[in-house]
């Protein structure tokens, strides 16, 4: 079997999708997971998130969170979250996004 390197999470773009409720994470201009949420005033609830198998274990799942974290820090919103990898990820996090969980 072959091993190809992984690429790095600094080459995948995440964006918020206002209308669609979620976060999407591009690598070389193809979607590859997405992190679903949903918005009420100040608080945002994150739901679920989802990264193609194809694309796991190379830290874009990570990648994806965090910009959605600090987008959420950024327009001074609260987060709530739901998602399990998203709460793992504040757990080994902790410390650095403790002050935007509600």
């Amino acid at each position: 079997m072959e091993s190809h390197p992984s690429p790095p999470p600094s080459r995948a773009i995440v964006a918020d999708e206002p209308d669609a409720d979620r976060y999407v994470i591009e690598l070389d201009g193809s979607r590859i997971g997405h992190l679903d949420y949903r918005l009420a005033g100040a608080e945002m609830t994150m739901i679920h998130a989802e990264v193609d198998p194809a694309h796991g274990g190379q830290g874009l799942g990570s990648a994806l969170v965090r910009g959605a974290l600090d987008d959420a820090r950024a327009r001074g919103l609260q987060v709530r979250p739901r998602c399990p990898f998203v709460v793992d990820f504040l757990a080994r996090h902790r410390g650095e996004y403790d002050d935007l969980v509600a």
